[in-house]
């Protein structure tokens, strides 16, 4: 039988097929081949045991998720004041997975959002706000994730839960709480599970990306660092040197592109510190 893995914990996986959903185990051969189902994957399985792993178009360390078409990130333009930084690490870790990012601003009654909104629509980002003063402010993130397979992250109090609820009522995630539904218990952050929609698609939740650093998600050499910014590809060979790092040198016309105010300072900036961090990867990491 084929199916999907909707949900992981403890080498046990729940496979989704056409008529039902089946425990499974995976065959010991894959353990040695070094790989490990993950939830999303699309599987063979025959009494129990899972066969076949097929091609994934993208997977995540941790969470271990796969094949997914949206991350979303849940923002808050207050309380907490948004981290430009987390947020482009991922959107960066989204980028190099193939997996199309999406941020979803919340609290804009408190505050204006505007900043946001113009500096990742200008990179070609979907930036959905979401107002609660409206009738159904949750129906144009509902459409795009119809079919879609989906992970949504974001920082502790940006309102994530509240969201999911809007989405879906069926989910009933308690609001200012750990959700116990959705894996998000102190000792259960490696455990990942996918939500049917009634509509059709999947939701999972991942946990709060701010107490985590992106190599738990993917690791990004600073050689390919460049490609995850979609704004730097326009610029790819007008630099003055062919091995341009994009952070300091004369002559790199993305540089130049930020002081023309065609690439946002704070993009940049976070390229820039993460171009660092890359440079300590070792190599044992990759």
């Amino acid at each position: 039988m084929r199916g999907i893995i909707t949900k992981s914990i403890g080498g046990l996986y729940l496979a989704e097929s056409s008529d039902g959903v089946y425990e499974c185990h995976a065959r010991g051969i894959f353990r040695k081949r070094g790989i490990s189902p993950a939830v999303g994957d699309n599987v063979e399985f025959e009494n129990g045991v899972i066969t076949e792993i097929y091609e994934r178009k993208n997977s995540l360390i941790r969470p271990p998720l796969a094949n997914l078409d949206y991350l979303v990130f849940v923002v808050s333009v207050s309380q907490p004041s948004p981290n430009l930084l987390l947020l482009d690490k991922f959107i960066a870790v989204s980028e190099y997975q193939k997996i199309e990012p999406v941020i979803a601003v919340t609290k804009i009654d408190i505050e204006s959002c505007e900043n946001i909104v113009s500096i990742y629509n200008n990179v070609g980002i979907t930036v959905l706000t979401i107002d609660y003063s409206r009738q159904d402010p949750a129906a144009e993130i509902r459409e795009l994730l119809k079919d879609k397979i989906s992970a949504f992250t974001g920082n502790s109090g940006a309102g994530k839960s509240t969201l999911l609820n809007a989405i879906c009522s069926n989910f009933e995630i308690p609001t200012g709480e750990i959700s116990k539904k959705l894996g998000r218990g102190r000792h259960t952050t490696r455990h990942a599970e996918l939500y049917k929609l009634p509509w059709g698609g999947y939701i999972a939740d991942t946990p709060g990306f701010s107490t985590f650093e992106t190599d738990k998600y993917s690791i990004i050499k600073k050689e390919e660092l460049s490609g995850c910014f979609r704004e730097f590809e326009q610029y790819e060979g007008e630099c003055r040197f062919r091995d341009c790092s994009h952070t300091k040198e004369k002559g790199c016309r993305v540089i130049e592109a930020v002081a023309e105010g065609k690439i946002a300072k704070s993009r940049h900036e976070s390229y820039c510190a993460m171009y660092e961090d890359a440079k300590k990867i070792r190599e044992w990491e990759l």
